[in-house]
């Protein structure tokens, strides 16, 4: 596991419009006499979305935008501070020298975020604090016991989302909290679970929901719905080794593993004498396997079937990892397996050794 570094995700910028209607930030800064206010995006390139002199700790910054944002709010030479603003009269007061603690009134948007900060910070330490201490340690048992832990505090965050987005639909901060939460260190307790976080975000009022963070989020969704369990498994086609086209919806009816293998593939082809194993268990059980090859030459394919005893379809458009198939499924590494059942939906993933036999079993018995 990898360090845990919360930062705040890099969203499109919200420029200003030419709206009448806008924000205007009034600000009071105790000990700070002189110089620029500037309000900046948070992408990555930061650009600047308004300034003003600051006169005897006073300023003004005025401006429109698109729809409410995250921004960085920095007073003259004093550390930048997060602001989630929308287009209202906010009122910040502070002093130079507390400045991590100025007061930010007027943005409904800004205490949403703030109630965010507070909820999961906490949580975030936790993190980082078990991920510190998983790369100090060798004895495999306290390394267990830390993925363990790292597991429980995952889950927090999968409930502590649960309980933000049902209390804040009508929140622009929302759609925020769970792209950021999501993205944690790919926490499969949320980017794996698109058809959750796809409830959620349904579960959002129509202006949050249309505003272009939700649109991102709706993209995100979408990617991470391809191959996610309880998804319809993605139809196709492609030709087997007698050069005849095969579609997946044809086993329709049927429980059917889409095996994702190549002839190169050493891991794969330790792999398979699992799979064969498995299909001879239960190929009269109203169970199959389509094998999609990443081969790129005929020959090693076909000789890698018959030497491994894959007797069931196969199919490959010997286009490497371009195979449109492994593509369309977003296989980043193989062996990768998929699970249909016989309504057509994905019941189960990446199924290794013995898991395979003993899902099956769970399925269709092993009687």
């Amino acid at each position: 596991m990898k360090k845990l570094l919360f930062t705040l995700l890099v969203f499109p910028s919200l420029f200003l419009s030419a709206q009448n209607s806008g924000f205007t930030i009034n600000g009071n800064i105790q000990g700070l006499q002189s110089g620029v206010v500037k309000l900046k995006t948070t992408a990555q390139e930061s650009e600047e979305v308004a300034q003003a002199e600051i006169k005897n700790g006073k300023f003004v910054l005025s401006g429109t935008l698109t729809e409410p944002g995250l921004f960085w709010l920095a007073i003259a030479d004093t550390e930048p501070q997060h602001i989630y603003l929308e287009n209202t009269i906010v009122q910040v007061n502070g002093k130079k020298d507390d400045i991590k603690n100025i007061h930010i009134e007027g943005s409904q948007s800004h205490k949403d975020f703030l109630l965010f900060k507070s909820s999961f910070n906490p949580i975030f330490a936790e993190l980082n604090n078990i991920l510190s201490q998983f790369q100090n340690v060798e004895n495999e048992t306290k390394r267990e016991e830390l993925v363990a832990q790292y597991h429980v505090a995952a889950k927090k965050i999968k409930d502590e989302v649960g309980k933000y987005v049902a209390a804040r639909r009508s929140s622009y901060v929302t759609p925020f909290v769970m792209f950021v939460t999501a993205q944690i260190n790919n926490n499969p307790l949320l980017s794996d679970d698109p058809m959750l976080m796809e409830k959620y975000f349904n579960s959002l009022d129509e202006k949050v929901r249309n505003t272009e963070m939700s649109k991102s989020l709706a993209n995100f969704i979408a990617f991470n719905k391809v191959g996610a369990l309880g998804t319809e498994a993605l139809d196709f086609t492609q030709a087997d080794t007698a050069g005849s086209p095969v579609a997946l919806s044809s086993f329709k009816g049927k429980y059917v593993l889409i095996d994702f293998w190549a002839s190169w593939c050493r891991p794969c082809r330790i792999e398979n004498p699992n799979v064969v194993k498995a299909y001879n268990k239960f190929k009269d059980k109203n169970f199959t396997i389509l094998g999609v090859s990443l081969d790129k030459e005929k020959d090693p394919w076909i000789n890698a079937i018959k030497k491994d005893d894959l007797t069931w379809t196969n199919v490959s458009d010997l286009q490497f990892w371009s195979n449109e198939v492994a593509v369309k499924y977003r296989v980043q590494s193989i062996p990768q397996n998929f699970l249909i059942d016989p309504d057509g939906k994905i019941v189960a993933k990446n199924l290794r050794a013995e898991d395979l036999e003993v899902k099956l079993c769970e399925l269709l018995g092993c009687n």
